[in-house]
Formats: structure tokens, C-alpha cells, sequence
């Protein structure tokens, strides 16, 4: 009976550990999935409903591998109805074959090296006096400033795109949602 009675209490050690783990996990909605701290970059962004042009552009380009490594990596995460908002037909021409290599330098336009959470952003916005720049894996800068609390992103074209969701942590990095693709000047 007593060897019984320790079973369960294991048992509900066990149990207890392991909720325990889940709700440490600090999960963000994106897409209607939760994104999970544990996971990298790829692992989540494939469950989003909201980024599925994303990963096709991700896979089409060859850099699968690249966001799955250990990083860090900050992506500035575009959603599909920003893609929607480039001119028809650029996002078919961009995932053709011959068009990798234009695939890759817009997809790591939006990848800056280093993990910079909203409130890493905001201090370095702050401390350059309302701007920042930082220095993306693709090479053209992105200029950073703050328009009310939200955070806007200014490509060397001139677009500009906003910070919907902040601070979406992933294994390797951190996600933060934008509201348009970020175009480096040719």
C-alpha cells in the first residue's frame, strides 16, 4: 500500500513539474498559434497562419538552415496582407528560381544580428535623440523611430513599416510582427 501511495505522489510530482514547465514558457499569439520561447524562428513562424507567404519566400530562398541556427537573430516579421501590399505580381517574381538571390536580400533586410527585444529598440530610439539605425544582415540600414508608443521602421526606400506584435521570443531570437516588407533601395 505505502509503495502504492508513493507512486502517486510521483505521479503528481511529475504532473506538477511539467505544468509547472508549460506556463513558464511565455507564449505570444501570432497567427492563431502560440509561439513558443523553446522553439526557433522556423519552428514558429510555419504554425502562423499569419506568415505562410513568409515561409514559402523563407524556403524558396535557401535560408531555412540559416533560421533555424543558434543566432541571435532580431527578424522584423512581415504578415501576408503586407505582403499583399507590394505591387501585383512582386511576390511571384521574387519566388521564382532565377530570383533567389533578390529573395534573399529582401528576406535578410528584415534580420538584424543580436537578440533587441521592443524595450532594447526604444532605448537605442531614445538615446539617438528619436532615432536609430541598425545594421541588417542583408547590409542597407533600417531607421528606427517612435510614432506615439508604436515603434515605425524606415527602409532606405522610404517605406515604412510599424511593429504590430512585439516581442515574440523564440529560441534564437526574437520576432517582432510588421505591417509592411522593408525594401532596400537598388
Amino acid at each position: 500500500m505505502k509503495k502504492i501511495k508513493n507512486l502517486f505522489m510521483l505521479a503528481a510530482i511529475a504532473m506538477a513539474t511539467n505544468t509547472a514547465s508549460a506556463q513558464m514558457e511565455k507564449t505570444v499569439m501570432v497567427g492563431g498559434a502560440a509561439m513558443y520561447p523553446s522553439k526557433n524562428i522556423v519552428e514558429n513562424a510555419v504554425n502562423s497562419k499569419d506568415h505562410t507567404t513568409l515561409v514559402a519566400a523563407v524556403k524558396a530562398a535557401g535560408l531555412v538552415e540559416t533560421l533555424q541556427s543558434a543566432g541571435p537573430f532580431t527578424v522584423f516579421a512581415p504578415t501576408n496582407k503586407a505582403f499583399n501590399k507590394l505591387p501585383k505580381g512582386t511576390v511571384e517574381t521574387l519566388l521564382k528560381a532565377e530570383n533567389k538571390k533578390m529573395l534573399q536580400t529582401v528576406l535578410t533586410y528584415h534580420v538584424v544580428a543580436g537578440k533587441l527585444s521592443a524595450a532594447d529598440l526604444v532605448a537605442k530610439i531614445k538615446a539617438g535623440g528619436g532615432k536609430a539605425t541598425l545594421k541588417t544582415v542583408a547590409g542597407p540600414n533600417l531607421t528606427l523611430s517612435l510614432k506615439g508608443k508604436k515603434i515605425q521602421i524606415t527602409d532606405t526606400s522610404g517605406g515604412k513599416s510599424y511593429v504590430t506584435i512585439a516581442d515574440v521570443n523564440q529560441s534564437n531570437g526574437v520576432i517582432h510582427v510588421v505591417n509592411a516588407v522593408l525594401v532596400p533601395k537598388s
